[in-house]
């Protein structure tokens, strides 16, 4: 039998192209000959991310609709019946067995030509609050993996199957490299440890916020790992003194987990699936100014469930203190947290997404 060949297409944010390098990886694990290839938007990151995980790729002539009036929207239509015809070419002339779309506008022409050629379609939908290539292509795919409750608000339920997001598999364990964190972090096993997380380029309000906080948290006996990103390092880097630790980026999350009892974060789709699996207690402090602000939702659907504290932006200035203070002193609300995040944790989330690619080829 000839070797399957597989078309994947996500981008514009991590959020959509790790997901799609975890599919690839699960699908070369299972048909070491398979043949994959990535399609994304030219200038786009995953033109570099996808390479250096050893894949090829091909860049389609796509952006988005700006939410803004933008003399770039002019030029959308143009960019769309172009992707369309460079998809054409791509799928005629690589003959994918099945094709997977992750999110983010490259994939929607590509997605939308496999499946007028028959191609077996499957998309991964990642947020509460449903993505706009994602809704477009909705009636064109024959499955969607989801990793949140109620997304029949925005797909057909009979093509709903919850998966959850995949995450890295170095974050199944994490419990047993505690001694091994704090040593690496020389942190004092005495101590709680707080790990702020504002993503790789970093959260500006979350980084005022620690700042203006830094008396109060060291006067309450609290070490931090405070990852500021890679854009406001220079500008935080002189706090890095007795307790406080400011990185630009944490090359060992696993062990920056590891070591933390008490986590702040964004709320990303993958950055909540993985503080899931982490099964610490979490504040979330979502950003307003993402699309339909879906991290708000992401953070309300964990909040919710009694799994974690959900402090908005516009907030946080005024109640952080006491929000904080509250968790910190309050070991019973600790573990509540963590036992209702663990619960909502999917680790199997790439092989079941994966098990679904497999039917639709089988039923093809």
């Amino acid at each position: 039998m000839k070797p399957y060949k597989f078309i994947i297409s996500g981008g514009g944010t991590g959020g959509h192209i790790y997901p799609a390098i975890a599919i690839a990886n699960e699908l070369k694990r299972r048909y070491s000959d398979c043949e994959i290839l990535f399609v994304g938007a030219k200038d786009r990151m995953e033109m570099e991310k996808v390479p250096q995980a050893g894949y090829s790729i091909k860049g389609l002539w796509i952006s988005g609709i700006q939410r803004n009036l933008s003399l770039k929207n002019l030029l959308f239509p143009l960019k769309l019946a172009s992707s369309l015809i460079q998809a054409k070419g791509i799928i005629r002339k690589f003959r994918p067995d099945a094709a997977i779309g992750t999110g983010g506008y490259a994939s929607a022409p590509l997605l939308r030509v496999a499946s007028m050629r028959r191609v077996p379609c499957l998309i991964q939908e990642q947020n509460s609050y449903a993505g706009i290539t994602n809704k477009w292509l909705k009636n064109k795919v024959q499955k969607i993996c989801v990793a949140y409750d109620g997304m029949d608000a925005f797909f057909p339920s009979e093509k709903i199957v919850m998966t959850g997001n995949p995450v890295r598999e170095d974050l199944l364990d994490i419990s047993e490299n505690r001694s091994e964190a704090l040593s690496f972090f020389n942190l004092n096993a005495e101590k709680k440890t707080l790990l702020i997380l504002g993503g790789s380029l970093g959260a500006r309000k979350i980084n005022t916020l620690i700042d203006s906080s830094l008396e109060m948290l060291t006067s309450e006996g609290v070490q931090l790992i405070w990852q500021c990103g890679k854009f406001y390092y220079e500008e935080y880097k002189d706090r890095s003194k007795g307790t406080v630790q400011v990185h630009a980026f944490l090359n060992r999350m696993d062990l920056a987990y590891a070591a933390a009892d008490i986590i702040i974060s964004r709320a990303g789709a993958l950055s909540v699936s993985e503080l899931c699996l982490v099964g610490k207690p979490v504040i979330f402090i979502p950003s307003p100014n993402v699309a339909e602000d879906h991290q708000t939702k992401n953070a309300q659907a964990i909040s919710e469930k009694n799994a974690a504290v959900l402090l908005r932006e516009s907030e946080a200035e005024t109640k952080f203190e006491a929000v904080f203070t509250e968790l910190l002193h309050s070991e019973e609300k600790q573990r509540t947290l963590s036992e209702n995040i663990k619960k909502l944790a999917r680790p199997d989330a790439t092989r079941e997404i994966v098990d679904e690619i497999e039917k639709l080829i089988s039923s093809s």
